[in-house]
């Protein structure tokens, strides 16, 4: 004998439009809406990684392009041809091309009489970028030399709300130092 299964009542409070059922009971649509509940986490953190690869690349190009012009103060180079800090500015830029833009660069030198006095300088005020604290002394021969470059590389617009930037409008500040002792040139 066979038995009548009982069906729910109908509240009639919610139907799915009949197009819509029809898509929900096709098993072929599974993998599209999985996707889009998945995509913007996926296309995200995607960005995320790609944002932050170009970071760490920038900062190793900038730490490198700092070492290789430090060495002019270095070796007294710098000191005997009057280079300037736009010119010092240039020569790093010269050597970041293509990551780095020249307008975005700035530049700090200090001497020091030991290694136990140096002092970084943080030249971010209230999220903005403040050149008064930055200066330009490269030393003499046996002097202490401190040499930091900042740049203040654009990032893309945040995902999910997260971001690179640690500056006002959108900018994230990277800093490449080089502390040594001037040859005796």
């Amino acid at each position: 004998m066979l038995r009548k299964t009982r069906r729910a009542p109908k509240t009639g409070r919610f139907k799915l439009p009949a197009r819509l059922r029809t898509l929900l009971g096709d098993g072929r649509a599974v993998a599209a809406v999985e996707f889009a509940l998945v995509a913007a986490p996926y296309f995200a953190l995607l960005f995320a990684i790609i944002e932050a690869g170009l970071i760490f690349f920038t900062q190793e190009v900038l730490q490198n392009a700092t070492n290789d012009t430090a060495r002019l103060i270095m070796t007294g180079q710098a000191q005997s041809s009057g280079m300037t800090a736009q010119q010092f500015l240039q020569d790093v830029c010269t050597d970041g091309v293509p990551l780095i833009t020249c307008a975005n660069l700035n530049v700090n030198v200090q001497t020091f009489p030991s290694f136990n006095a140096i002092t970084q300088v943080n030249p971010l005020t209230s999220g903005n970028f403040n050149t008064s604290s930055l200066s330009y002394s490269l030393g003499g021969p046996g002097d202490i030399v401190m040499v930091q470059v900042f740049y203040q590389l654009p990032v893309m617009a945040s995902l999910l709300n997260f971001s690179f930037a640690t500056m006002n409008g959108n900018y994230r500040l990277l800093q490449a130092t080089a502390v040594f002792r001037n040859e005796p040139y």
